[in-house]
């Protein structure tokens, strides 16, 4: 299993008992624990996390209309050149039982780092967008999404329709809306993205987690950006990001689950 894999997992058990001690905390008179310190101090240690004024900003809706299919989405607020942009960006759900369940790297010629998804929301929770820079810094953005319910809910198709579809997808490339702009693309893919949360209601067992858990996106074989993900991402999980080539070419989707089902689409892509 990948180092990323075994501390996201790590992190989930402990993200579990955080909630499970959550519930006792919510006696009258006593507050519900903090995730975030915990969570920190696990991945980044003592790093200096900075604002992310001018860097990133986060995008979430105050409230959920749907806790298992929530908007989120993450401007760059800098170009991407050779010289200064954004490597990482870590999307945190602190409540949800995954906390760290979107991590992506970025290069030069994703043109600008943005990206917008659907994720699943557990509980009330602070969501938090790190971005690390070439050079090292960390910056963080926050919102307060409220929804609840969302990793445990029942999946929205058929078990059998779902896995009829599998791995169906979609890429597509609008053009730059000005010169020298990145253009905007995006990846649909078709899977049932199971949690292993969601209790059947006749027989009252959890079924088999099963869900994406890479994207890497290449231009011509040079790497666009690559997404470390979890059951976080919604069912049928949808990504649009940004894509800035040299000239024409092809651009390449793979996403892998972790039955280690692989699937891979191309589309064509003019100069910016």
């Amino acid at each position: 299993m990948h180092r990323r894999d075994v501390l996201r997992w790590s992190l989930a058990a402990a993200g579990v008992g955080l909630a499970g001690r959550g519930a006792a905390a919510d006696a009258p008179g006593r507050q519900k624990p903090d995730p975030w310190p915990a969570l920190r101090q696990a991945v980044f240690g003592t790093r200096e996390i900075g604002s992310a004024d001018g860097v990133i900003e986060l995008e979430a809706p105050v409230r959920a209309e749907d806790a298992a299919v929530v908007p989120i989405a993450v401007r760059a607020l800098i170009p991407q050149t050779p010289q200064r942009y954004i490597r990482r960006i870590q999307l945190v759900i602190d409540h949800n039982p995954s906390p760290f369940g979107v991590a992506i790297d970025f290069t030069p010629l994703s043109g600008r780092a943005d990206f917008e998804t659907r994720v699943r929301v557990e509980e009330y929770t602070t969501v938090r967008a790190i971005a690390e820079l070439n050079d090292g810094r960390l910056v963080m953005d926050t919102r307060f999404v409220k929804a609840s319910g969302g990793c445990s809910a029942p999946a929205g198709k058929d078990a059998a329709e779902a896995m009829a579809h599998l791995g169906r997808m979609r890429l597509s490339v609008n053009p730059p809306a000005a010169p020298g702009e990145a253009a905007v693309a995006q990846l649909m893919v078709s899977h049932p993205n199971i949690s292993g949360l969601a209790i059947d209601q006749l027989t009252r067992l959890a079924p088999h987690p099963r869900f994406v858990r890479r994207v890497a996106i290449t231009f011509e074989g040079r790497p666009v950006l690559t997404a470390d993900v979890d059951f976080t991402l919604s069912e049928n999980p949808n990504l649009r990001f940004r894509v800035q080539p040299t000239g024409p070419g092809e651009l390449k989707a793979v996403v892998v689950d972790t039955e280690s089902a692989t699937f891979d689409i191309s589309a064509p892509v003019t100069a910016s």
